[in-house]
């Protein structure tokens, strides 16, 4: 049986403290709060993938848990209701594990990737947020290791990993799990050789580095996928007509590329990056998607507060009738930082920092229905056990920020 801490902070004046009355005000309780969500197994360990807010104005939340056995982490998923409270909560079988972001909304379900524990096949789980249940649809192709997935329309685009072959791997599908508008996936070398693909598979049995592998595509235009090509991290643009890049931004091997990027239009790109440990946002930045070029070469706001290889988020939002765009990433403070940059210009309008007492991190970033942000994260209770947290901002706070 699940449990919830909830932490309301706001902020008033002492004249506005006292004329309140005792009775809750709903429409500001959903539209701020902190949401720590507990677990009666003291010593488990859930932390956040990505989350999406339901029908119902509540979210839902794909996560992952740890288990005693298998290398790899199992799947959790979490619902709430639109005051952040706990509703339900579902352990999937430990067969299915791995799952990766996003969550991706078509229709009435939502849908992600996993893997099999004993072969590491990829599947498709679909969920019903209503009831939160899932049903778990084979996935054709033949796919392994599935690294990150986005929404193409009604098809989901799913990046892959074979160890065998040594392949980063493209994939469209449309949510019965076949493939969509291709007869196989497409295929990127990752280059010839055992220690090649050493960094890729500590990824994957967290016994090394977490890279921040993304796939998705230009509106209207080409794919793109953040993973490892020619021994390189790097970002890659595919037609998906066939096999191979059609362009490439290089990073440093392992140690340098892309931690997040965002197409704003065109050639335009909202980005973030790491080179040995440093961070930098570039959130106006043309990217050329032909022929190679260097991230490294590229510049960029320096952030020092952010910790080493910062994960990072960026999202579209309008705030103060303005069109912006939202970095969310982890500080050496141990809160979740939020950055906010002019979308046309890239100039910087303001930040803020969320997270008290315990350390904070980030899993996702959104605008709500209701126009303010929400943002999902971990904390950690004690400072050591993991625990899944959501922080809500209504409009009139997010807008507080902007300079």
């Amino acid at each position: 049986m699940k449990k919830i801490i909830y932490l309301f902070v706001f902020i008033c004046t002492l004249a506005v403290l006292s004329s309140c009355s005792e009775k809750s005000d709903p429409d500001y309780d959903s539209q701020n709060f902190t949401s720590i969500y507990d677990n009666d197994q003291f010593s488990a360990a859930t932390t956040p993938i990505d989350f999406k807010q339901t029908a119902d104005g509540g979210y839902i939340v794909l996560g992952e848990r740890r288990l005693d056995g298998p290398n790899f982490r199992g799947v959790y998923l979490l619902k709430t209701d639109k005051f952040g409270k706990f509703e339900k909560a579902l352990e999937m079988d430990v067969q299915y594990v791995h799952p990766v972001g996003d969550l991706i909304n078509v229709g009435n379900l939502y849908y992600f990737f996993c893997m099999n524990a004993s072969d590491q096949q990829a599947q498709l789980v679909s969920v019903d947020a209503a009831t939160l249940t899932a049903t778990v649809i084979p996935v054709t192709g033949g796919i392994t290791y599935p690294s990150a997935a986005s929404q193409d329309g009604n098809s989901l685009l799913l990046l892959s990993f074979n160890h065998v072959d040594k392949l980063s791997m493209v994939s469209r599908h449309d949510v019965s799990g076949a493939l969509s508008g291709m007869d196989e996936p497409r295929k990127f070398s990752i280059g010839a050789g055992d220690e090649v693909d050493e960094p890729i598979m500590n990824h994957f049995l967290r016994t090394g580095k977490r890279f921040p592998f993304q796939v998705g595509r230009i509106p209207g235009g080409l794919y793109y996928f953040n993973g490892f090509e020619n021994y390189t991290f790097s970002l890659v643009f595919t037609d998906l007509a066939d096999d191979g890049a059609d362009g490439v931004v290089n990073g440093q091997q392992e140690n340098g590329g892309f931690s997040a990027v965002y197409p704003l239009g065109g050639n335009k790109f909202a980005a973030s990056r790491f080179n040995f440990g440093d961070n930098y946002f570039l959130p106006n930045v043309n990217l050329s998607t032909t022929g190679t070029s260097m991230s490294e070469l590229m510049g960029g706001n320096t952030l020092p507060e952010l910790v080493s290889n910062a994960p990072v988020r960026i999202i579209k939002a309008v705030v103060k009738k303005k069109n912006v765009v939202v970095y969310a990433s982890d500080t050496r403070s141990k809160q979740i930082g939020l950055f906010f940059y002019d979308e046309a210009t890239g100039k910087f309008l303001g930040s803020r920092y969320l997270g008290f007492s315990n350390p904070f991190e980030v899993a996702g970033v959104m605008q709500t229905t209701d126009n303010g942000l929400a943002v999902c994260g971990t904390t950690y209770l004690a400072g050591r056990f993991p625990r899944i947290c959501i922080i809500k901002l209504s409009e009139e706070e997010s807008g507080t920020v902007i300079k």
